[in-house]
């Protein structure tokens, strides 16, 4: 009786495995076909509108502080020399232009 019951759970186990689907696996973002993934201490520019009704967008140059599922913490510097975080929708971000030098070194 008891090899009876290993032998079908072993079944059980194999049909398992060869019946999930690979399509069921989590799969993990990727920088090159997701633009709005951010990583904390990257550099960003906050596209940010005094008004929702407002035309003028201004770019303002941040660092992401903390990711969440909905939305990013940002610190920007203010005129003062002092820091501000915010919390900002990821819509309203955009990764910051490389600079040419940087990528040589």
């Amino acid at each position: 009786m008891k090899l009876f019951s290993l032998c079908f759970i072993g079944l059980v186990l194999l049909i398992t495995l060869v019946a999930a689907c690979p399509s069921w696996a989590e799969t993990h973002l990727s920088l090159v076909n997701n633009p709005n993934y951010f990583e904390v201490g990257q550099k960003v520019i906050w596209l940010y509108k005094a008004r929702p009704d407002s035309a003028n967008i201004q770019k303002i140059p941040a660092e992401v502080v903390k990711l969440s599922s909905k939305q990013v913490q940002i610190k920007v510097r203010k005129n003062n020399s002092e820091f501000v975080n915010r919390w900002v929708n990821p819509n309203r971000l955009e990764s910051s232009p490389k600079n040419q030098e940087s990528a040589l070194n």
